[in-house]
């Protein structure tokens, strides 16, 4: 910033300016603030525990966020550690980790003179600065480890420009800016290094409850692995019990990172065995390597999932989820999915999970169970659809018929697509009257799947109704995509953790399969073709007949929304509860929920749509 000097005179009683005079002391006052403004931003920085949460934002680890949430204020805090400073960086929020339409906080340096301002990208990319500056730089100090930035910004500041930042999954952006700009205009982002990372920026404000004094440790965690050099792996690892390992609660677990390898390990999952098998085969290696033993397949009943960005996850002090002792099977896999974008070699790794467990059982054993559709190609999305939306349904008769009279207590939930899922949410109702949502994320990404804690606790009673909508995309596909196990097949789950456990296990539901077959002869007919009542033509293989006009997508939506359910009510044992569960009518549903109005921060008065200047020296040398 230039110095201004000004000159002192008497006091004139009777003061008389000329405009001049007048926008001269103006902009006096203007450059004096800003003055202030750099040497306050060069003050002492927030200590490290203000910032709880804590991700790398690129593979090397040259950019590291922290952040904190102020729900009372409505805001988040950031903090971005800067490793190896050139030029400036960038730093934004996009609905699905686009640098176009995205919202952005950028640094940017001429080699002299460096800036902060907020800005927005259009939908060919260009920069344009905010003319509402909305991330509020706080802070900004060079330490021996780099150059922290400190700033905030609001959940929602109805400027349309900017990103609303609500529950669920954030795809965070950022950019390396490693030669000079003469402006933020002059800033092409298609040539320089970017990338993205995905986070819940907005993390629950919980307390930690109080844990046992007769509390364990246990450590799954894979033995000195060579991290494959390659983008994407997912490997499996098998861990036994100790033997005669009688009933324990887990309370809480939290991830085992090897040092250095904080921005390769991008999530990991412990699954329990089904305990129908006697024994399991040791396994050390990829997951889909051929060498991997089929009956792996059969360890799918997860005890912890960690994705990068969460912290430790807590039970509720009356819950604890019950492993060993009878009826429980002794062998565990740990699955860890490396994401090595820069294809580093013979990176060694013994990363996984800690469980917290305690011998003294708490009040309540915790369960899971699924919502949503049942796995089955009965339901399918047709290719080309931008936002195609299926709903699973956990009805009245099964709650009522498998639930408690008190009920049960959801406090935590994993949603879960394939490759083709954006959004997903569960939705409560009673009476027919929508209550609240279960878990909603609208930016949701089968890259980034993670147990969340709820921010309350939902209570379901007999006669409720979990109502799973998933919204998927399949613009990039010629054929239509199933439900299935495959990864180019798909899903719509939100596996809810609660308390107390029940049998019922498994609460979801599909299309009647009587009514899918009028719709493939209604088609045929439409299309002037044969009706083909061959039984040996697969339900997939109809649908990927189809020719995907119009009329067959509209009808296959309003199939969707109107014909009857198979219901699966089911016990751990894969039996449905007794009772009448094919043909079943849709619930109805009287009273939606209103859509949230995003609550805007006060006006901080005109602000001019300029950066704020930042004192850090000549960055040429």
């Amino acid at each position: 910033v230039p110095s201004m000097q000004t000159s002192r005179s008497k006091p004139c009683p009777c003061p008389s300016f000329k405009l001049r005079e007048v926008a001269s002391m103006y902009f006096t006052m203007i450059a004096v603030f800003l003055v202030i403004l750099v040497v306050a931003l060069q003050g002492s920085m927030p200590r490290g525990s203000d910032f709880p949460y804590k991700v790398p934002l690129d593979p090397k680890g040259l950019l590291e966020l922290s952040w904190n949430v102020s729900y009372p204020e409505q805001a988040v805090h950031f903090q971005l550690l800067v490793r190896n400073l050139k030029f400036g960086v960038l730093f934004g929020m996009s609905d699905r980790g686009e640098f176009e339409n995205a919202d952005l906080a950028v640094l940017w340096s001429d080699g002299h003179s460096s800036y902060f301002g907020d800005a927005w990208s259009d939908a060919k990319g260009h920069l344009h600065m905010d003319a509402q500056q909305d991330y509020q730089l706080l802070g900004a100090r060079k330490a021996p480890e780099g150059l922290y930035l400190l700033f905030k910004r609001a959940f929602s500041t109805c400027d349309p420009k900017d990103y609303l930042i609500e529950d669920g999954t954030v795809h965070l952006i950022y950019g390396i800016l490693e030669k000079p700009v003469r402006s933020l205009q002059a800033i092409n982002i298609s040539a320089i290094p970017r990338g993205l990372q995905r986070v819940q920026l907005l993390k629950p404000n919980i307390s930690i409850p109080e844990l046992p004094s007769d509390m364990s440790t246990m450590e799954i965690t894979a033995p000195d692995v060579v991290i494959p050099s390659q983008e994407t792996t997912y490997w499996c690892y098998m861990a036994e019990l100790p033997d005669r390992f009688r009933k324990h609660h887990i309370i809480m677990y939290e991830p085992v990172i090897t040092a250095g390898n904080e921005a390769l390990v991008h999530h990991m999952e412990v699954f329990q065995c089904a305990a129908e098998f006697d024994t399991f085969p040791h396994y050390n290696g990829p997951c889909d390597s051929k060498m991997k033993p089929d009956r792996l397949n059969y360890c799918r009943h997860v005890l912890a999932a960690w994705a990068m960005g969460a912290q430790a996850f807590y039970y509720p002090e009356e819950a604890g989820l019950a492993f060993g002792g009878p009826g429980s099977s002794k062998y565990l896999r740990l699955e860890i999915h490396y994401h090595n974008p820069l294809v580093i070699k013979g990176r060694h790794d013994s990363s996984g999970i800690r469980l917290y467990y305690t011998a003294t059982l708490r009040r309540y054993d915790a369960g899971i169970m699924e919502l949503g559709l049942v796995y089955t190609p009965v339901m399918a999305i047709p290719p080309g659809e931008d936002a195609f939306v299926l709903t699973g349904y956990c009805t009245d008769k099964c709650t009522q018929l498998a639930l408690p009279a008190a009920g049960i207590r959801i406090f935590a939930s994993q949603l879960h697509t394939h490759l083709a899922g954006r959004k997903v949410v569960t939705v409560l109702s009673r009476d027919g009257r929508e209550q609240q949502v279960v878990n909603a994320d609208g930016h949701y990404s089968p890259h980034f799947q993670e147990i969340r804690m709820l921010k309350e606790v939902v209570a379901v009673f007999p006669g409720d109704e979990l109502i799973t909508t998933c919204t998927y995309n399949t613009e990039d596909r010629t054929r239509a995509t199933v439900g299935g196990f495959g990864i180019m097949e798909e899903m719509c789950v939100n596996y809810v953790h609660y308390y107390p456990q029940t049998q019922l296990e498994l609460c979801k539901s599909a299309v009647d399969p009587g009514y899918l077959h009028r719709y493939f002869n209604l088609v045929n007919r439409f299309n002037d073709e044969e009706v083909c009542m061959c039984p040996q033509v697969s339900i997939p293989q109809q649908f990927y007949s189809i020719p995907w006009n119009t009329f067959n997508r509209d009808v296959l939506k309003s199939l969707y929304s109107f014909a009857p359910i198979s219901m699966h009510c089911n016990k751990s044992s894969a039996i449905r509860f007794p009772g009448k569960w094919e043909k079943q009518l849709l619930p109805t549903i009287t009273e939606r929920l209103r859509e949230p109005v995003p609550r805007c921060p006060p006006p901080l008065g005109p602000q001019p749509a300029a950066p704020v200047p930042l004192d850090l020296g000549d960055l040429r040398r």
